[in-house]
C-alpha cells in the first residue's frame, strides 16, 4: 500500500493517489512535483518553488484525472492544501504558510483516522478497500498504525522548519518525507497480506 498521501506530504498521502496506472507513470506523477519544488527552491528560491509546485501538481492531477478518468480524495485533499497555502505563501511573500502545509495536511490525516477508529469506522478501507480486500482486523491494524505514522511526520516537519534553514526544509520534504513513507508501506506488506482475503474465500462458489 502507497501513502495513504502523504502529499506524501501526505505527499506523503498522494501515494495511493494514481493506482492502475503503468508504475513509471504513476512513479513520474507522484515524484514529479517534488523534483520541480526541489529543483526550482535551488535555482530561484522559495516563492518561485512554490508557484511551479502548485502548477507541477496541478498538471500531475489533471494527468491523472484524464488517465484514470478519477480522482481520489487524498489527492484532492493534498492539492486542495498545496494550492490554499500556497497561495498564502505567493500572496503574502510569507514562506511560513508553504512549511505549515505539511504538518496542517499530516495532522487532518492522523486525526480522521485515529478519530474514525474511535468511533469504530475505519477510513482506510473505505478508500483502499476495491484495490486490496482485507478482514476489518487487518484494515483496524493499518488504520491505527497509518494514523500514527501521519502524526509522526507532522510533528517532524514542525521539528524541521522550526530548527533549521529553508533550504534543509525543502531537503527534508523531497528527500525525506517520500522515503520514509515508501519504507513504511514496505513494513506493513506482511500485515497487508496476513489478514488479505483470497478470491475463494470472497467467493466459495
Amino acid at each position: 500500500m502507497t501513502e495513504p498521501r502523504p502529499e506524501a506530504e501526505g505527499e506523503a498521502a498522494t501515494a495511493a493517489a494514481h493506482g492502475g496506472l503503468n508504475p513509471w507513470i504513476k512513479l513520474a506523477l507522484e515524484v514529479g512535483p517534488l523534483v520541480v519544488f526541489f529543483v526550482a527552491n535551488h535555482r530561484a528560491g522559495i516563492f518561485w518553488a512554490t508557484g511551479t509546485f502548485m502548477v507541477a501538481l496541478t498538471v500531475s492531477l489533471v494527468a491523472t484525472y484524464a488517465l484514470t478518468r478519477k480522482l481520489p480524495m487524498l489527492a484532492l485533499v493534498t492539492g486542495f492544501f498545496v494550492l490554499v497555502f500556497g497561495g498564502l505563501t505567493l500572496i503574502l511573500q510569507d514562506e511560513l504558510f508553504i512549511k505549515l502545509k505539511p504538518t496542517i495536511v499530516n495532522l487532518l490525516f492522523g486525526l480522521i483516522l485515529l478519530g474514525g477508529l474511535m468511533a469504530g469506522k475505519s477510513f482506510l478501507k473505505t478508500l483502499l478497500d476495491q484495490g486490496f480486500p482485507m478482514q476489518d482486523k487487518g484494515w483496524r491494524v493499518l488504520t491505527l498504525r497509518w494514523g500514527i505514522f501521519f502524526l509522526v511526520l507532522a510533528v517532524l516537519n514542525e521539528v524541521v522548519w522550526r530548527n533549521f534553514s529553508t533550504d534543509m526544509w525543502v531537503n527534508f520534504k523531497v528527500f525525506g518525507i517520500m522515503p520514509l513513507t515508501i519504507l513504511f508501506s514496505l513494513t506493513q506488506l506482511p500485515t497487508m497480506l496476513r489478514y488479505r482475503i483470497e478470491e475463494d474465500e470472497e467467493d466459495p462458489a
